[in-house]
């Protein structure tokens, strides 16, 4: 920060302090420092944000993400490969099918195997379900800070007819720990295309009647056009992608660039915008909800027959009818619980398109039951490190909003 009086790393972490500075204008006046977090709402719980205002505009800023304390990598390190699910639910909490998909990708990529064809389609329908859920919570709830309470009824609306299906096929609506490294936990229940034909009715409808309240609203505009631009070099060079990055016009989507889980066989658009503003951000994520739901109907139009699991008893759980029924299931069950998938040694790195961007784990084996090293591309985190740039010139009323936009979700900013 510019004008440091003093840094205090005590018990409470780093304290930062500034020196409010001289306008030089005939009232002698001096800038303000304003402290917004921990304890704001739209702050989650943990940012804290420190702003220099030279009346209501902010010519500097400092951002700290604050701790979990939940310490996710070293965590991974402590457990089986399975049993990381539960962790990778936590890190972006609002999308974590998307989560476990990529960490079970990852140790596929270790162990040099493939899933069947149709565990693949069923984890991208679950996927973009997933993303949709995320959008809509980001969406509903900027809005909603903007004073738009009716547009945030509608898409929460919109996502419980969602969870209602998530809720069907894993047996929960948010920590669904529904991945299995080598396939999943469990197929689609029957009906299942029905009713997300329905939800998805309802999805279409609900962001319909949130667009007419909002894209072409005076007030909405006005708060939302021209404000924290990132053009499309700076977005790169802060290494910001998905959402963010698409709305500052730089076509970059996991799913197009490096296809996985057979996303190249779905026809569906990379929504771009032109400014990089906060309403460029917002509309981007609106067009997205619709392509996530192109993608999910191809999906469940041609899903193919077939397991949804690899066979191979030194990877996935044998049916319980063959580990009470047969030596050979009981000895592969106890060998898989105890000891744990052991890939080779080596290390990979696999990312997939997340809600915010691109998500990615590098993990490190060294021939054990258990990951050596994990680390986590969150972007989340990278996101935030782009805030202090967006902020700078603009409004201290347009602070809420734009940490609305960049939807820092605390779980994948944890180190």
């Amino acid at each position: 920060m510019s004008d440091l009086l003093n840094v205090d790393y005590g018990a409470g972490g780093v304290t930062t302090h500034m020196r409010p500075r001289a306008l030089g204008d005939d009232l002698h006046t001096e800038t303000m420092i304003l402290n917004m977090g921990p304890a704001h709402p739209a702050t989650h719980g943990t940012v804290r944000l420190v702003v220099e205002l030279e009346h209501e505009k902010i010519i500097d800023a400092e951002v700290e993400v604050g701790y979990l304390h939940r310490g996710f990598e070293k965590m991974c390190e402590t457990v089986d490969y399975n049993q990381v699910m539960p962790y990778a639910d936590r890190l972006n909490y609002v999308s974590p099918i998307i989560n476990n998909v990529g960490w079970c990708l990852t140790v596929e990529k270790l162990l040099g195997i493939e899933v069947p064809k149709r565990c693949q389609y069923v984890r991208v329908v679950m996927s973009e379900i997933s993303r949709i859920s995320d959008h809509l919570t980001c969406l509903g709830a900027s809005a909603m800070e903007l004073g738009a309470f009716t547009v945030m009824l509608y898409l929460m609306q919109a996502r419980e007819a969602l969870w209602e299906l998530v809720e069907e096929v894993t047996g929960a609506r948010l920590t669904i720990s529904y991945g299995r490294v080598g396939g999943l936990k469990s197929d689609l229940p029957d009906g299942f295309a029905t009713r997300m034909a329905a939800a998805f009715k309802q999805v279409r409808f609900q962001v319909e009647q949130s667009d007419k309240l909002l894209s072409r609203n005076r007030i909405f505009i006005d708060r939302m056009c021209d404000v924290a631009v990132l053009s499309a070099d700076e977005a790169i060079a802060y290494s910001i992608t998905g959402p963010l990055l698409r709305a500052s016009g730089v076509s970059y989507d996991v799913r197009k660039a490096f296809p996985y889980s057979s996303y190249e066989d779905f026809d569906f658009e990379v929504p771009l915008g032109s400014k990089g503003d906060n309403y460029d951000r917002f509309q981007v994520r609106m067009a997205e909800v619709e392509q996530s739901m192109r993608i999910c109907e191809q999906a469940m139009a041609r899903l193919p027959e077939g397991p949804i699991s690899v066979d191979n008893p030194r990877i996935v759980l044998a049916p319980k009818d063959e580990v009470y029924g047969s030596i050979e299931g009981m000895i592969s069950h106890f060998e898989l619980v105890i000891k744990g998938i052991e890939p080779p040694v080596g290390d990979v790195y696999q990312m997939v398109e997340g809600g915010n961007g691109e998500l990615g784990f590098f993990v490190v084996s060294d021939g054990t039951g258990r990951p050596y090293r994990v680390h986590v591309r969150a972007p989340s985190f990278i996101h935030m490190g782009a805030m202090k740039k967006m902020l700078v010139g603009q409004s201290v009323a347009d602070i809420v909003p734009t940490f609305g936009m960049i939807n820092m979700i605390g779980g994948e900013c944890d180190r």
